[in-house]
């Protein structure tokens, strides 16, 4: 039986900056429509924050029942280890898509935007459907759509339109900030899995676009999110902020371009997750003071 510490090994914390990222950039960006509320922002973040935790299992589950973690490079996983069943690691990981959705529906009865139930659905479906059900998406390559969307679009513009009733440009350019940041993250750990993964018949985007290309894209995606702000700079200069950002990204993307060995790849898990919440903290400083106390 898997011990308290081993199951929050499983819930793989360092994959929480993904989550609450887009929250404070989104907030902020309320913030800057004059419509910052804090009880919204903290539902939004608690609906994030399961549902990440959430998706971590669910992976651990259907990736365990599959055999693709049978020989995992990385972080501790409960099912492909035998340290949990594999029951108990699916319901806790409905039970965490459960309380999501209760965070979510009180976000909604306060908002009364009941339109946002349907996209609370989409979300915990595709939470599942990642790595779950007969035919998941990220077997096929899809699973950085998934990212992109969900933890980049979805979840930052959600947190600003449930605050200020509308969305604003920075908002947008954040939400593709923070999402190509967390493909990012995806895609480190993709190409760390690419023989696992290839041997499984998990088709991941850094399985087909093959191990030099999957490490170029990593790079590319953290420079655009990070170059984009250059379109706020005109009206928002002090979104340049952001920029300083870029010397704490030259040491993982060394690593992902010529880190040859499995290993070396894991500490790009935890640069990267620290890269999008200092990304998603300079974004939102940059807006605050745009604005102005």
């Amino acid at each position: 039986m898997a011990t308290a510490a081993q199951w929050i090994q499983g819930a793989r914390l360092r994959t929480l900056p993904a989550a609450i990222a887009p929250v404070l950039i989104g907030s902020a960006a309320a913030y800057e429509l004059h419509a910052f509320r804090l009880p919204n922002a903290i539902l939004a973040a608690l609906v994030a924050l399961l549902l990440q935790v959430g998706v971590n299992y669910a992976n651990d589950y259907s990736d365990g029942i599959r055999g693709t973690d049978e020989d995992r490079v990385g972080p501790l996983r409960l099912v492909g280890s035998g340290l949990a069943k594999p029951e108990q690691v699916k319901w806790a990981a409905f039970g965490l898509f459960g309380a999501a959705m209760v965070c979510g529906l009180i976000l909604v009865i306060i908002t009364q935007t009941w339109w946002l139930i349907l996209v609370g659905l989409g979300c915990v479906l595709a939470a599942w459907g990642y790595t779950g059900g007969k035919n998941p998406y990220g077997y096929l390559g899809l699973g950085d759509v998934f990212v992109f969307v969900f933890f980049g679009l979805v979840a930052t513009l959600g947190t600003t339109y449930t605050q200020a009733g509308q969305v604003s440009l920075a908002a947008v350019i954040g939400a593709i900030g923070t999402g190509l940041i967390a493909c990012a993250l995806l895609m480190a750990n993709n190409v760390r899995d690419i023989p696992t993964d290839t041997a499984a018949g998990k088709r991941t985007l850094a399985v087909r676009l093959g191990d030099r290309h999957a490490r170029e894209s990593y790079v590319l995606m953290l420079a655009v999110a990070i170059l984009l702000v250059i379109v706020l700079a005109p009206t928002k200069p002090w979104m340049l902020i952001v920029l300083l950002l870029i010397p704490a990204c030259l040491m993982p993307a060394w690593l992902m371009v010529n880190g040859k060995k499995r290993k070396s790849l894991i500490p790009v898990l935890k640069q990267t997750g620290l890269i999008n919440l200092g990304y998603s903290l300079l974004f939102s400083l940059g807006l605050i003071l745009n604005r102005g106390f």
